[in-house]
């Protein structure tokens, strides 16, 4: 089967590897759309495991289930997560699942920009979800882009009529804009890019700022005098981490 070989942002290979066999607790998934998440381009951080297949934004078709896997079927539209907890060890029980070693270890393989991929038992009963019939597979690849935006608000406790400020309005932010709309959140947006400004607007952004123009005064302004309640930073810029605080 065909993969794309991680090298480096600028060397990106195809090659063929054989297709992976399962066991009688995993399923075989052939790849239909898979996201780049921007962890798939940090150089720097994806350098010392090189040459490696990325891509866990992953949606495809069943095309073969083990013997013993009940939960699936063949032919199946689904979406995998890629890190699962086991919600059984000391830190799931306590809700701490990202501390999970089964989260750490565990992974399908051998990623999702291959054509077919292995999913093992765990990931096969805590994160393998079969879509809607109304859903592309397009749509189902920023399933865990929004979950992450899921997770992050039910922390921070997100609540409608609160006022929110959404510093950085790529992927990332929009998803958080939506996802705040949705709960009836006031929208303050950020962006040091026009188009990405525009895009918060249409994703439901009530105000969208340049990142530099954007101050207390004016946040008092829009919002009834006074600060946000939230603050939700979207990007890695060191001033805008600063900014938040």
């Amino acid at each position: 089967m065909n993969v794309a070989e991680y090298h480096s942002n600028k060397d990106i290979q195809i090659k063929q590897i054989e297709r992976p066999s399962i066991t009688e607790n995993e399923i075989l998934v052939s790849m239909k759309a898979c996201g780049i998440c921007g962890t798939d381009v940090m150089e720097w951080y994806r350098k010392k495991n090189i040459p490696r297949i990325l891509g866990h934004e992953m949606s495809g078709e069943v095309v073969e289930i083990g013997c013993d896997v009940n939960t699936i079927q063949k032919h199946d539209r689904v979406f995998v997560s890629h890190h699962v907890p086991c919600f059984d060890c000391y830190y799931c029980n306590r809700g701490n699942h990202s501390a999970c070693d089964s989260l750490h270890s565990g992974n399908f393989f051998p990623g999702g920009f291959s054509e077919f991929v292995r999913i093992p038992e765990n990931n096969v009963k805590y994160g393998t979800f079969v879509l809607p019939q109304k859903m592309s597979y397009e749509e189902a690849s920023m399933i865990e882009p929004m979950a992450c935006a899921v997770a992050g608000q039910k922390m921070i406790k997100l609540q409608k009529n609160e006022t929110v400020i959404i510093l950085g309005s790529g992927i990332s932010g929009l998803t958080h804009i939506q996802l705040s709309k949705n709960i009836g959140s006031k929208v303050i947006a950020t962006d040091v890019s026009r188009y990405r400004l525009e895009q918060s607007k249409k994703f439901g952004a009530d105000h969208s700022y340049h990142a530099g123009d954007l101050n207390i005064e004016k946040i008092k302004k829009i919002n009834n005098g006074r600060l946000a309640d939230k603050v939700i930073v979207c990007t890695v810029n060191k001033s805008a981490i600063q900014n938040a605080f």
